[in-house]
């Protein structure tokens, strides 16, 4: 029986591979953003488009679009980075990226709790930056903070899903060359997608509310 996946920002960079690798596992990949590409038009996916997941009626709305649909896997895929320093703090995009980055994946998941089957999984796309202890650089307060609370609430999904069997996992992809980062880093999307689909379907519940690198390495707090 094919499985079905849904993914917010699926349009492009990690979510567009994730889908792709997805779609090439046989999965029903829904592919949730706010504007479709060529790219992800291509793969043949169910794309729900206009679909902004900081705004609570396009969320309402996407839960309508998929009601008696039965969700075996949402990864919280969607974000924003923006920079923020002492000195010269933005309030209004710090509030913007808690928004974005730390609410909508709690408001994403608790709208579609119902469509999980027991036995599903739920996959938290963060940052390392988000650890506290991992932080040696500081700056990026927006992003570091909303990745934190990010973090804090996946853990509390992991214990209040734990009763249906649902596993969460909680997933810093890499220091990964997309728009978000101008093409900078170190592994390219396409191989941090296929590192998180492998760790989403390598998750138990031995494992929910565990921290990890796409490498497979647990981060720390």
């Amino acid at each position: 029986m094919t499985k079905n996946v849904l993914i917010t920002g699926a349009n492009r960079g990690i979510g567009l591979a994730m889908a792709t690798e997805f779609s090439q596992l046989g999965y029903c990949v829904y592919g949730v953003c706010r504007q479709s590409s060529e790219a992800l038009d291509a793969l043949g996916t169910k794309v729900i488009s206009n679909i902004d997941v900081a705004d609570s009626e396009a969320v309402e709305r996407l839960a309508s679009e998929l009601s008696g649909v039965a969700l075996d896997i949402v990864v919280c895929n969607a974000g924003i980075l923006r920079d923020e320093s002492l000195g010269d703090l933005n309030l209004a995009t710090i509030r913007q990226q808690f928004e974005v980055n730390a609410l909508a994946p709690l408001a994403i998941v608790d709208a579609l709790h119902t469509n999980l089957i027991s036995g599903a999984k739920v996959a938290m796309i963060t940052s390392r930056m988000g650890s506290i202890a991992d932080n040696g650089s500081g700056g990026r307060y927006g992003y570091r903070m909303s990745k934190a609370a990010l973090n804090a609430a996946a853990m509390s999904l992991s214990k209040d899903l734990a009763a249906r069997d649902i596993a969460v996992g909680i997933y810093h992809p890499g220091y990964v060359q997309t728009d978000m980062v101008r093409g900078n880093g170190d592994i390219s999307a396409t191989e941090a997608g296929q590192r998180l689909v492998q760790l989403i379907e390598q998750l138990s519940m031995s494992e929910t509310g565990v921290f990890k690198h796409s490498n497979g390495q647990v981060l720390p707090w």
